[in-house]
This record gives structure tokens, C-alpha cells and sequence, in this order.
């Protein structure tokens, strides 16, 4: 018989892995953002880096090598669950690269519904005038994926507008500083800027960041 691929009989050939593996290449960054805690790590750090008005530092190459190694670390649980259920089964030649697929994207669908917000949710499934499903398990990935997406952005800039508050609260001040001094010609931001290094210094900032957007995630 001459290889190929039979649904639940026979493992995919070796030509198809190849494509299958030079498409999931170039879609390694869209599943990054779309499945996975780097969106709201992301924009996160990046409103930080906003809000202390150093629009150079850290460089963007840092914020998202940082974005990515705390997302590693809060899909750590995620990927040896993906291991367990899938790759050792597949390793061990008990299912075939397709129900592997299906059982490695179980625990993903699982991570992005519990950090989704049910009104995003809803307004997918509002669209196409269909029911909301009973347990968490029969939202299709179609589904899934756009709402979880909606709920990091929001819950990122809900973090963001936190973390860069006492920035703006600092930038008054010393605005206002200036103005009855009379030094108008001074830009605030050049004033601002080293009092917020040392308050965001002072205060372990990154530690605290660090620790609140991997228990955001818990």
C-alpha cells in the first residue's frame, strides 16, 4: 500500500511532516501571540516603558526577550502537560500524529479559557447565533482564540494604567513644579525622567512587575 495518510489508521508520511513542519514554522509567531500569556506580558512592559518616558530603555530586542521567558515560565505547566498527554504517547508509538495534535491542543484551549472573560466570549458566539456551550471543553479553538485575545489586550491595559499612574502623578508634580518657578522653556520630561528611575529603582519595579503579571496568570 503505498504511504499516505489514513485518519485514525496510519501515521502521516514523511513528505506531509516536512510541509506540516515548514508551515508550523511560519506560524510560530502568530500561535505565540494567539495561545499564549506574551500578548499581555508584552504590552505590559511595553506601557512601562512608556510611562517612565525612556522610549529607548530598555530596547525593544529586551522587552521581548524578557516577555518571553516570563511567558515560558507561565506556560511551563502548559507545555509538560502538552508532554505528558501527547508527545510520550506519540514517542511511544500508542496514537498517531493526529490524535496527538488533538490531545497537545486540549490543555492550550483550557489555559486561554480560564484566562478569558465570559462577555468576550459571548459576543463570538452572538455572531453566529449559536449557544454557549456547557463546559469549557466544547468552545471550539475558532471561538477560543479571538476572545482570549480581547481579554489579555484588556486585561494588559488594565494592569498598564495601574503600573503607569504614579508615573503621571510625578509628571504633574514636576510640571507644575516648573511652571511656578517660571521655567517654562524647560521640557518636564527631562526633569521627570531621573525622579522616576529612582522611585521605579527605589521600589524593586521590576521585581513587583515581574510578580504581578506571573500571579495575574494563577
Amino acid at each position: 500500500m503505498n504511504e499516505g495518510v489514513l485518519l485514525g489508521e496510519a501515521s502521516i508520511a514523511p513528505a506531509i511532516k516536512v510541509l506540516l513542519m515548514l508551515g508550523a514554522a511560519a506560524l510560530i509567531p502568530a500561535v505565540l501571540l494567539s495561545v499564549t500569556s506574551f500578548v499581555r506580558i508584552v504590552v505590559v512592559l511595553s506601557l512601562v516603558r512608556q510611562g517612565l518616558g525612556a522610549m529607548q530603555t530598555p530596547p525593544s530586542q529586551v522587552i521581548i526577550g524578557l516577555a518571553l521567558f516570563l511567558s515560558a515560565f507561565t506556560m511551563a505547566p502548559v507545555a509538560a502537560e502538552i508532554v505528558d498527554v501527547a508527545w510520550k504517547p506519540l514517542e511511544a508509538k500508542e496514537i498517531t500524529e493526529m490524535e496527538a495534535l488533538k490531545r497537545g491542543i486540549v490543555p492550550v484551549e483550557r489555559f486561554m479559557l480560564r484566562q478569558t472573560r465570559q462577555q468576550d466570549l459571548e459576543l463570538f458566539y452572538s455572531f453566529t447565533n449559536e449557544a454557549l456551550p456547557e463546559t469549557p471543553d466544547d468552545v471550539p479553538m475558532k471561538m477560543a482564540m479571538p476572545a482570549f485575545l480581547i481579554s489579555e489586550m484588556t486585561t494588559a491595559f488594565q494592569m498598564g494604567v495601574i503600573v503607569m499612574l504614579p508615573f503621571l502623578v510625578v509628571d504633574l508634580a514636576v510640571a507644575s513644579l516648573l511652571m511656578s518657578m517660571g521655567m517654562m522653556m524647560v521640557p518636564p520630561s527631562m526633569m521627570s525622567l531621573p525622579i522616576k528611575l529612582l522611585l521605579f529603582v527605589l521600589v524593586d519595579g521590576w521585581n513587583l512587575l515581574a510578580g504581578s503579571l506571573l500571579r495575574s496568570f494563577a
